[in-house]
């Protein structure tokens, strides 16, 4: 069975382009001045607006306030809100409540104790995302190209739906999947010629992996 593939940071039509047609199943977009991903509400718009039904279009965001997330949603067709804060199960909740949106709570993981906060995350969002959790002197909370011990998921059963990401790339995706069993995973800096620059043929090397797990 092949993995759902998310490419996330996506910022320009070329490789937006190129993740819908080598057929990825969501598509990231990321609302986080601190990023080199970051897009304003009025970039995003015709990105977001030019992917085709049927792929999901996810919006990043790190504890965002409900104005903000106004603005983004009035300019983006978004389909599922992924958090990647401190956002608490009851802000996630509020959120779903407010928006009428899906939304996705990105977990950072380091040891198996960080594994104990995702039950309280299960009635409140649709998706769980497992990130490597950042340095100390990071100065965003993902796509910093790391991964975590994989073997912590491998015999877990989530009631969610879940992704992996952290530090993911076409060469150590099959381990990955293999070890973890995910059947979803995210990538960003994995198919990037340079931070916040990603790469057309990468992109389509790391979806045609995903295809063939």
């Amino acid at each position: 069975m092949s993995v759902l593939a998310k490419i996330c940071g996506l910022s320009t039509a070329e490789t937006v382009a190129a993740a819908v047609q080598g057929g990825a199943a969501f598509t990231g977009f990321v609302f986080f001045p601190p990023s080199p991903r970051h897009l304003t509400p009025e970039q995003a718009g015709p990105l977001v607006s030019a992917v085709p039904a049927g792929v999901t279009r996810v919006g990043v965001f790190v504890d965002p306030s409900d104005e903000f997330l106004e603005k983004v949603l009035v300019k983006s067709p978004l389909d599922l809100l992924q958090l990647h804060g401190e956002e608490t199960p009851e802000r996630a909740a509020a959120i779903k409540r407010r928006f009428g949106k899906k939304v996705m709570k990105a977990i950072k993981v380091a040891s198996e104790a960080d594994l104990q906060r995702a039950p309280g995350y299960f009635a409140a969002v649709d998706w769980l995302m497992f990130d490597a959790r950042p340095p100390k002197d990071a100065t965003r909370p993902g796509g910093n190209a790391l991964a975590f011990d994989w073997e912590l998921l491998h015999r877990r059963n989530w009631p969610l739906p879940w992704m992996l990401s952290g530090g993911l790339n076409a060469q150590n995706l099959g381990e990955a999947a293999r070890i973890s069993h995910a059947t979803a995973v995210d990538v960003s800096s994995g198919v990037e010629s340079r931070p916040g620059a990603k790469d057309g043929a990468k992109i389509r090397e790391f979806l045609a992996q995903a295809k063939a797990i």
